[in-house]
């Protein structure tokens, strides 16, 4: 049966070619026989507008999801905390359609609730005021509003000040906080299934909360092997591959 696939944090970058590559191999071999597939953030290191497109790696990419999307398969994409400046053009050009963070859909028989995962990072309040801030959309048209040179130079100090301020922080705090994801869920009458990406943790964590159960699933990054999560009607899978 075709299965639903989901898949987050890849990071990708002209510095790592192996994840991209990685990317190419899951979309000839195994995307093109999907139900759907779902991206939950992070697809990038970083995305500084579209007005990047143009950059020939830009460019490889999303010609890659293009002729998944043109050959039929539905492609979801919700924006991360290192590309929430993706936009209507780069949809255009991947064939791409856009979620909002969180979204309930119904799949397999279930009730499915998707997010990135950083909404639930509640402990790091520093990063939650950080997220405040530039998903305000008149930041965000500031911001795009200055050269794509600019921008870039902006973002790398941003990253190598976050990678810096990471390696002091507890890592309890860069985890969900477990009365975020209650709230989640409460607030969408406990679905069947909530699945994000971001923390890097992947797992499966069975939830039970007024007599209502949740299973989270939480999908691994694509640090040294690609990884994705395939749901079907019999049931959910994590799958790696190198």
């Amino acid at each position: 049966m075709a299965a639903t696939l989901f898949i987050s944090d890849l990071h990708l970058c002209t510095s790592r070619p192996l994840i991209t590559a990685l990317l190419f191999k899951f979309l000839q071999d195994t995307a093109q026989q999907a139900r759907t597939l779902y991206v939950l953030g992070d697809l990038f290191e970083y995305w500084a507008g579209d007005d990047d497109l143009s950059d020939p790696f830009s460019t490889q990419i999303c010609a890659a999801f293009k002729q998944l999307a043109d050959g039929g398969v539905p492609i979801m994409f919700m924006h991360g905390n290192r590309d929430f400046l993706l936009g209507e053009k780069f949809s255009r050009a991947s064939g791409m359609k856009i979620l909002d963070d969180p979204t309930l859909l119904e799949m397999h028989g279930r009730r499915v609730l998707l997010s990135h995962g950083d909404i639930l990072c509640t402990d790091d309040t520093a990063y939650q005021k950080f997220r405040e801030q530039v998903r305000d959309t008149q930041w965000q048209a500031n911001f795009l509003a200055q050269p794509l040179a600019d921008r870039k130079a902006q973002i790398e100090a941003l990253r190598k000040r976050s990678e810096s301020e990471k390696s002091i922080k507890p890592e309890a705090i860069m985890d969900v906080n477990m009365d975020a994801v209650i709230a989640l869920i409460r607030k969408f009458n406990h679905p069947d299934l909530l699945i994000h990406g971001h923390t890097h943790r992947p797992g499966k964590h069975e939830i039970t909360d007024q007599g209502k159960h949740t299973t989270r699933h939480v999908l691994a990054d694509w640090h040294t092997n690609g990884s994705y999560l395939r749901l079907t009607d019999d049931g959910c899978e994590a799958v790696t591959f190198a």
